[in-house]
């Protein structure tokens, strides 16, 4: 077969999302809600569908790295559209397509009653299309493209219900945020374009020795370590690590669907593949490998933690995402870059599942979502009762789930690391297994197990215990399913709801297990533009070296696992939860009370937004005032209005000398003349 992809293939795969968006967005009216979910679903199906052969074509050997359109060129550099299509890529797009899939599908029933069916459905076909484009570029122009669109589409569908304030102030705080991260993504791409003259990756990355011997200018830093940085900071906004992760949790005023698409497999995966893409670059740079393992680090422990206070089902999920973000930024950190892919391959299924698993008990309970009004749905809901828990076992790191084997590797690679800071890491990753397992199982039990608490009166302390008390009815947000009623029992949700489910259950078992050979220890990524000599890169960082050592199987890792602290952290965690949220559920509100200073700090999220509020939104406001009063009034506004009222004073000068007398104008003109030829006269004689 061909070592060379077809360049048309590859086009069909981000077009045929697009298509469907523009076709739903511009004539959703006119098709209708079944016409707009169609045409969706089948371009997104396509899409899938070329990916995945695209994927088998790599498996053979095929590639392809080419420019498909080029814009401009200015001087040498060269401003194109170009695909880059190796091992990286063919996975994430797979990837990306099947989630997307699973969650237009699911949409169908989730917003059945929703007023912006239509409009819904062009924007996540956007969505898909824009992280499609994102990671099938081959240089940095349509990387940033990518890059903005997925942070633009996400605007929108965060403040899906634009009526709601809370949606409203959500989105804008996404935005803002990701601009923050941006700025310092924008700055590493222009210092690698000053520097090596070039936007295409294949071009930078054949520089890269030569960048990383030089300094940044009037420093004595590394020029490649001060870009990987900035590159990363970009990662921290789109990846939401600390303390760029604030905007992720309020990003659940979305709709379910979009919150599943948003967490699993598009926008912030954006980051952790950048910087995998970005590997040959950061790999002169132990500087910023070491910034990226701490910062990781302090996202996968401290994060977690805010899970654990979370009543509304959605945000424990969300806290979740944020933890395992966090895993992913650490293998990236100790130069476990296929580990830090495989985890992110993983995590899109099992976390696809627990969102969507939410949005099923959600529909369920007629849009109820704090747990605390929750409580043995097993019975009510069987089929999002299994894949919830299939879910939840995966993101434990049960052996033989999927979440294991890529978790467990994360795990060993930063035991093997040697750089500044994997000592702490190893300590957050480690500690992170039981915070996982407490969340994750408090999550599950409070939702499926115990009392049934939706029978009574809602928690006085939960959203409709508060409008209750106040004599107010449920806002139902805009989801038109307020004909359900509260009083009815909760229900399992339609099938276009479960079989959503239940195909992201089968690769949260199987998938790791299949995958954790080929990927980590095999040829998947021999052929890879960005792999190369990095996999084993030896005495700098060995991870992966020593890992494949002791690599023998999928069935001997899971047999294994038995004898490490890491499944009995988990265990221990699980079994935590089922004695305070399931056994004696007397008391976690006598330990709220004993440690009342640690839950007031969880619950205002480390005081995270009071800081950004009060440092930063407040700064910025008096920086814009002191613009506006000191530069825009006074110097702008000073020189347009000084020159107006200079032009003003000439001219009342100068329309004394226009009399209207002949004489006047004439003896002007003998004057004017006297000075030209004495002016001429005098330059002669120089």
């Amino acid at each position: 077969m061909s070592t060379t992809l077809n360049e048309n293939l590859l086009l069909a795969i981000p077009l045929a999302p697009l298509v469907g968006s523009l076709i739903a967005g511009l004539f959703g009216k006119a098709i209708g809600r079944k016409g707009s979910h169609r045409v969706t679903i089948l371009g997104v199906a396509i899409s899938f569908v070329l990916s995945s052969i695209v994927f088998l074509d790599v498996l053979k050997g095929a590639s392809f790295n080419g420019t498909i359109y080029e814009w401009m060129t200015v001087g040498s550099l060269k401003m194109e559209v170009g695909f880059l299509v190796d091992s990286l890529t063919a996975m994430m797009i797979v990837v990306v397509n099947f989630v997307s899939l699973m969650v237009h599908i699911y949409t169908i029933g989730y917003m059945a009653d929703d007023d912006g069916y239509e409009r819904f459905f062009s924007y996540i076909s956007l969505f898909t299309f824009s992280m499609l484009m994102l990671v099938m570029s081959n240089n940095f122009l349509q990387l940033f493209f990518g890059w903005e669109a997925v942070g633009l589409v996400s605007y929108l569908l965060i403040g899906f219900y634009y009526t709601r304030e809370s949606a409203i102030y959500a989105n804008m705080k996404a935005f803002i945020v990701n601009r923050v991260g941006d700025f310092g993504f924008l700055l590493g791409i222009g210092l690698l374009l000053a520097y090596s003259g070039s936007l295409n990756y294949g071009e930078v990355f054949a520089q890269g020795s030569q960048l990383a011997s030089m300094t940044f200018p009037g420093t004595s830093w590394g020029l490649l370590t001060v870009a990987c940085i900035c590159l990363f900071i970009g990662a921290m906004g789109k990846s939401a690590q600390f303390p760029l992760h604030v905007w992720l949790p309020d990003s659940m005023e979305g709709p379910t669907p979009i919150s599943a698409l948003i967490h699993a497999a598009t926008m912030v995966t954006a980051g952790i593949f950048m910087v995998t893409r970005m590997s040959p670059l950061f790999e002169h740079s132990d500087a910023a490998l070491s910034f990226v393992t701490v910062i990781g680090a302090i996202t996968t422990l401290f994060m977690g933690f805010l899970g654990v206070v979370q009543n509304d089902i959605k945000r424990v999920v969300a806290y979740s995402t944020l933890s395992q973000l966090g895993y992913m930024t650490v293998a990236l950190g100790v130069s476990a870059y296929p580990v830090a892919v495989f985890h992110l391959a993983t995590h899109a299924f099992f976390k696809a599942l627990l969102f969507l698993g939410a949005g099923s008990v959600i529909i369920g309970m007629h849009h109820d979502q704090d747990m605390r009004n929750m409580g043995g749905l097993r019975k009510y809901m069987p089929i999002t009762w299994i894949t919830s828990l299939i879910g939840s076992l995966a993101l434990i790191g049960t052996p033989f789930f999927s979440g294991f084997y890529s978790k467990d590797s994360i795990i060993d690679a930063v035991k093997y690391s040697h750089l500044p800071g994997s000592g702490f890491a190893y300590f957050a990753v480690v500690g992170s297994v039981f915070v996982t397992a407490l969340y994750a199982f408090r999550m599950y039990f409070m939702v499926f197990h115990g009392e049934e608490r939706f029978r009574g009166p809602k928690h006085p302390e939960s959203p409709m215990g508060i409008e209750a008390a106040h004599g107010h009815g449920h806002d139902d947000h805009g989801h038109g399913h307020d004909d359900h009623g509260h009083a009815h029992e909760p229900h399992e949700t339609p099938w276009v709801v479960t079989l959503p489910l239940v195909m992201l259950a089968i690769p949260s078992v199987i998938i790791g297990a299949i995958a954790i050979g080929p990927m980590l220890f095999g040829d998947f990524f021999a052929h890879g533009v960005v792999f190369e000599k990095v996999i084993f890169i030896g005495e700098n960082h060995p991870a992966l070296h020593e890992m494949a050592e002791e690599f023998h199987g999928w069935l001997a890792m899971g047999l294994h696992a038995f004898s490490g602290l890491p499944v009995w952290l988990a265990l221990a965690g699980v079994l935590v939860a089922w004695f305070l949220y399931n056994k004696r559920t007397d008391l976690p509100p006598v330990i709220r009370q004993r440690f009342s200073g640690i839950y007031t700090l969880l619950d205002n999220k480390y005081y995270c937004d009071k800081i950004n509020e009060v440092v930063f939104a407040k700064g910025a406001v008096a920086i814009g005032r002191g613009l506006w009063k000191e530069g825009d009034e006074a110097v702008i506004d000073g020189i347009v209005n000084g020159s107006a009222r200079f032009v003003g004073w000439f001219a009342g000068v100068i329309r004394f000398l226009q009399s209207g007398y002949i004489y006047h104008y004439a003896f002007a003109m003998i004057i004017g003349m006297l000075g030209l030829l004495t002016l001429f006269v005098t330059l002669g004689g120089k």
